[in-house]
């Protein structure tokens, strides 16, 4: 198939688990709380390193950033931005506690901007997310109650269900609660302004570092009580960084992914399973399409799956 893989990146955190190996077959390091996979990243600090691909030699360590500098067009279409790195950072997370409570910063308020969109794997019924604020919260209300058992009732608190999906555009403070796992899909950035970390301490008693001067003044105090993303047909998500479309595929139906050049195509089994080719990919598998791959066939195994395709923003 002519189809990139790419080895995961695993980070152990704090409010990890071990969701990401039970889940989906995989292997992450033994004794460690992981709390994401970087599933395709192109950073200085961490870039994924091709597992197979075409043209790949025995020997060789080429990585995303090495087909984003050789063969730009090639593999990630006409539409690709002329910037030094791939600006899409695609994440698996598992959040066996509560994150922090966050934002990324608009453009312009210091940091690399950060627009992110959560699509849900797993949840249960007590999990919580938090995004936005509740109506008739000001910025006054919010700094008076930083640091309070309060500030976690001025946000907008919703029960996510699985294959639903949140918009999470910079500006917007949020957190994500415990028993969540979620495929994120975000521009390429890594600058997160912590608010509150729920009194948490580390293993020596040592609190994470807040940020909370920046977070003031990156959060949008009119961004209200926002819902979840409402899919139109198989699109779920359309913004000026990335694109995000779902497909059911049922017993018997095969699907045929045509490209017309203008971009990549980045696909990660949310459910089920997918035979392509004579390779049986399972839940949990992601790959990467080149722009300018020919047509290639999905054949649904079992019940049939659930596909999530990502690719540029239009």
């Amino acid at each position: 198939m002519n189809a990139y893989f790419f080895k995961p990146i695993y980070q152990e955190r704090i409010w990890g688990g071990h969701n990401l190996g039970e889940l989906f077959g995989r292997k992450p390091p033994e004794g460690k709380k992981i709390g994401e996979s970087w599933e395709l990243v192109d950073r200085p600090e961490a870039c994924s390193e091709i597992e197979s691909g075409p043209g790949l030699k025995s020997g060789t360590h080429q990585n995303i950033h090495t087909l984003w500098q050789d063969k730009r067009i090639e593999i990630f279409g006409t539409n690709a931005p002329d910037l030094a790195r791939f600006p899409i950072l695609i994440k698996l997370l598992d959040c066996q506690e509560n994150l922090s409570v966050q934002v990324h910063p608009p453009p312009g308020r210091g940091g690399e901007p950060k627009t992110e969109m959560w699509y849900f794997l797993e949840t249960k019924p007590e999990s919580l997310i938090y995004a936005g604020l509740k109506k008739g919260v000001t910025k006054e209300k919010f700094e008076k109650a930083m640091g309070t058992p309060e500030l976690p009732n001025l946000l907008h608190q919703i029960h996510p269900e699985q294959s639903e999906a949140m918009f999470l555009p910079s500006g917007r403070v949020h957190a994500i609660g415990g028993g969540n796992v979620i495929l994120e899909i975000q521009q390429n950035s890594d600058t997160t302004y912590r608010v509150d970390d729920w009194g948490r301490v580390d293993s020596e008693g040592r609190p994470r570092a807040l940020h909370r001067e920046e977070a003031l003044d990156s959060i949008r105090f009119n961004d209200f009580e926002p819902h979840f993303t409402q899919p139109h047909g198989e699109r779920v998500l359309q913004c000026p960084f990335f694109t995000v479309e779902r497909a059911f595929i049922y017993p018997g139906e095969y699907r045929v992914w045509n490209s017309d050049h203008s971009s990549f195509q980045f696909h990660f089994i949310a459910q089920g399973e997918l035979k392509i080719e004579d390779q049986v990919l399972k839940r949990g598998a992601s790959w990467l399409v080149p722009a300018s791959a020919e047509s290639y066939t999905l054949e649904p195994q079992g019940e049939g799956a659930e596909l999530i395709t990502i690719q540029w923003g239009k």
